[in-house]
């Protein structure tokens, strides 16, 4: 892979992961004499588990760091170990599977998983080290001082990924391959640096290729720093979702209510719980109704879980910060969990929103932020989401800083839109919502 892909690298390292625990267990059978006969159901079920649970403790997204600490990697595939074995154990209590089912004993689950944990550690190992695919290519960027320092913001916003080396366009000639070369927009179409272009576009594109910050941003961040993009920048008969008639846009309206329908029916004893615990606290109203602005801009009534104190209509707007102290106890579970959004499936039901989305902002924050942000007024070129790209990458916005981090984000959406997305995005708000890692 020229370019490696965040994700393809997460499928291809879950690949090997998946070989490797099928030819142990096979090696252990070998070395017990045992047979592998109707070993199959529970076999599947401790790999799905290993698998699984490894993504949620975060065993396949330090693959996208750019230093992967040594420490970190041994403590989540220890707990991803033992998280395994517990929910095998479980299993086994609930079904109470005959002695013919060895795959459940304790000591064959404990030789087989500590086997697969090694391998997985050596697979991680050797993606880092480039043994098990190509090297990875050196980020360098190109661009005037000013361009160049609004480049670097971006990455800087995003510390956990590797960052471009900011050099002039002798050195960078000098540069050996492979390397992906960043060339500002300005320096490509100056006369100025047409013959060093040339000279660098005549070299082996496996082995350097050019882009623009932009251009790397989108794909190795996977957003659209505002402050990058040109104005004007992509119309709206441009994005993806702008097809009326448009299959994927028909089967995300079809997906927001057979999902939601599914949810409220499911989460209806949560909400009832969490509702109740709302008013024993404080006793005051369960729900919080607030106008946000949906799409084209269109104002509408979203409907939450109350998280915060009571305070007066006519409170001026503010940001929530971390360890806000307007937050009630139950509201700070309720945030973490992301519960509180729930009721807001009945928006979704209505057509207000869509399950994925960018999520709708107060009108009255908006004003200021068009004002400063670029490409701001965009995001409300699609429907408003109850979780969205910018959601599952980046904690909440409180301040902004944070609302253009987030933007950067909703644009990439915005111009990504697909299906495929919208499941990942799904995936990974699951994720959020298993690991209570909301705030």
């Amino acid at each position: 892979m020229f370019w490696h892909d965040p994700r393809r690298n997460l499928i291809f390292c879950a690949g090997l992961d998946l070989l490797g625990l099928v030819v142990l267990l096979v090696s252990v059978a070998s070395a017990r004499q045992l047979s592998l006969a109707g070993q199959l159901g529970w076999m599947a079920t401790t790999i799905a588990t290993y698998l699984l649970l490894g993504w949620l403790l975060g065993t396949y997204t330090l693959l996208g760091w750019r230093r992967m600490p040594g420490w970190s990697l041994l403590q989540r595939l220890g707990l991803n170990v033992l998280a395994t074995l517990m929910v095998v154990a479980i299993l086994r209590w609930l079904i109470n599977p005959p002695l013919t089912i060895w795959l459940v004993f304790r000591s064959t689950q404990v030789s087989w998983l500590l086997l697969g944990a090694l391998w997985s550690l050596v697979v991680r190992v050797g993606l880092r080290k480039g043994a098990l695919q190509t090297e990875e290519p050196q980020l360098l960027l190109v661009a005037p001082e000013k361009e160049a320092r609004e480049a670097m913001q971006a990455w800087q916003h995003t510390p956990k990924r590797l960052m471009p080396r900011w050099l002039s366009p002798s050195e960078a000639e000098k540069e050996k391959g492979p390397l992906i070369l960043a060339v500002s927009q300005s320096m490509q179409q100056s006369s100025q640096h047409r013959r060093w272009l040339e000279k660098l576009e005549r070299r082996d594109p496996r082995e350097c290729r050019i882009t623009t910050p932009v251009g790397l941003a989108e794909r190795q961040l996977e957003r659209l720093p505002p402050a990058l993009l040109p104005e004007p920048w992509l119309s709206y008969s441009d994005i993806p979702w702008n097809s009326l008639f448009g299959s994927q846009r028909q089967l995300k309206r079809v997906a927001d209510v057979l999902v939601s329908l599914m949810l409220l029916t499911a989460t209806a004893p949560l909400i009832l719980l969490a509702a109740i615990l709302i008013w024993l606290e404080d006793r005051g109203p369960v729900f919080y109704v607030q106008e946000r602005s949906g799409w084209l801009g269109e104002p509408f009534k979203v409907l939450k879980l109350r998280t915060m104190k009571v305070v007066t209509k006519n409170a001026p707007a503010t940001w929530t910060i971390p360890g806000d102290q307007r937050i009630t106890f139950v509201g700070h579970l309720l945030r973490r969990s992301r519960l509180d959004e729930l009721p807001q499936l009945i928006n979704v039901l209505k057509g207000d929103m869509s399950l994925i989305g960018p999520r709708p902002e107060r009108p009255e924050m908006e004003e200021e932020l068009e004002a400063l942000i670029p490409h701001y007024r965009k995001r409300h070129w699609m429907r408003p989401g109850l979780s969205g790209w910018a959601q599952v990458c980046s904690p909440y916005a409180a301040s902004i800083q944070d609302s253009e981090l987030k933007l950067s984000y909703d644009l990439y959406y915005l111009k990504h839109f697909s299906t495929w997305l919208d499941l990942l995005i799904l995936l990974r708000t699951i994720k959020t919502v298993l690991k209570v890692a909301g705030r």
